[in-house]
This record gives structure tokens, sequence and C-alpha cells, in this order.
């Protein structure tokens, strides 16, 4: 593979240059200290019954996991902890996540629940494009972790269905495997078929495939 020639001064502001591709990441300062100094990490055990819900996603073998913990008094997060296997930009957006629901005494469940990984990643001063898709699992772990604490008291109208939906029949692709194709990139139907074929065999699911990809698009590019 021939190696692409990076200048210097490229590599003056590059954090992270690719040795065989030569593509480099440039990390904003605010990642860099969220990264080295991650807030409401918790690393043992939480307290005996002292958090209201707790919730989990991810799976090590896939290589992202986070638990998720919160504490909520009178409708407000006022507390928020988590722990994570997984990259730098996942740890730096879910340390500024969990800042941005328990600052000012805290923010309602509501308010919380409207935040995108978008807004996440303007206080991160940006993320670069080959790392958004780190910055969903916070998102992905505070949603099933508020699922939970619905659960626990009752609200079960509040709780909000995370299941798949399969949408290529003849491949058995889901709205999740669009999801994520749009989280690694792909930002089109061309892109997105090249990675998964979906569509291919079944033409009739096309539109409600790019109805898919717009508004997966919209929800974590804005």
């Amino acid at each position: 593979m021939k190696r692409k020639v990076i200048s210097k001064e490229a590599l003056k502001k590059a954090e992270v240059v690719n040795q065989y591709t030569g593509e480099t990441w440039v990390y904003s300062d605010i990642v860099k200290d969220h990264f080295f100094h991650p807030r409401n990490l918790l690393l043992d055990e939480p307290p005996e019954d002292y958090f209201d819900a707790d919730g989990m996603v991810g799976s090590p073998a896939c290589g992202d996991m986070m638990t998720m913990w919160v504490k909520i008094d009178e409708g407000k997060i006022t507390d928020l902890k988590w722990k994570t296997f997984g990259c730098g930009s996942a740890i730096a957006s879910t340390s500024m996540f969990s800042m941005m629901v328990t600052e000012d005494g805290g923010m309602d469940i509501d308010e919380a629940l409207k935040i995108r990984p978008q807004d996440v990643m303007k206080r991160l001063d940006g993320l670069p494009n080959r790392k958004i898709h780190c910055s969903v699992l916070a998102d992905k772990a505070f949603r099933k972790t508020m699922n939970q604490y619905f659960r626990n008291i009752g609200q079960h109208d509040r709780v909000k269905a995370e299941g798949s939906r399969v949408v290529d029949k003849q491949l058995n692709i889901t709205d999740r495997d669009i999801e994520e194709a749009v989280l690694e990139g792909a930002k089109d139907l061309l892109e997105v078929q090249k990675k998964l074929k979906v569509g291919v065999g079944d033409p009739e699911s096309i539109p409600e495939i790019e109805q898919l990809i717009r508004f997966y698009t919209e929800k974590y590019y804005g």
C-alpha cells in the first residue's frame, strides 16, 4: 500500500497519524481534558441503595460497553455515574454528557432525554467524523437507564422501546443496521448499500431505507 505524504504543518497539528494511510485525527482541548480527567467516572461498585436506576449497553466482545447509574430527586438528575470499556472519544463524550445533565443542581428528566449526541459534540468542540458513533454510547446507556427508572416507579407509559425492525426482508436487515451504517459514515443510499447491500433484492424497501438514512443523518449530524 502506498503511504500518503503528510505535510509538516499537518503533523504538528495532528494528535493521531495512521502510519499506513496517513489519516489524521485532531481532538479539541476539551475532548482531551475530558479524556484525561473524566467527570463522574465510577470504577468501584456503587454504594448500596444509593442510585435509583442503572443500565448497561454494549458488549466487551464488540469493543464498546457502558454501565450508567442515576440518582433522581423531584424529577431532576442530581447524580449520574458511569464506567465504560470504550475508546477515548466514548470516554470524553460520556464525561461531558454526565456533566451536562448534573450541572446547576441537575437537569429535569424530560430535558435530559432531549439531549442529542450532536449537543454533546458541540460542547466538546467537535469530534472526528470517524468517532461520532462513539458519542452515541452515552445516549443509549442513559435511555436504557431511564427506562429502568420509569419501570421502577411504575411509569410504564414513559418507557421508550429500543427494539429493532426488519426493513429489508430479503437480507433481514433492520433499522438498527442502517443506523450503524450512518454512524460509520454512510450518508446516502449508495454508501449504505456498499456496506449492507440493503434494498438490492427488495427494491420496494428503498423509500423507507432512504427515509431512515435522512432521519439518522439529521439525528447524529444535525
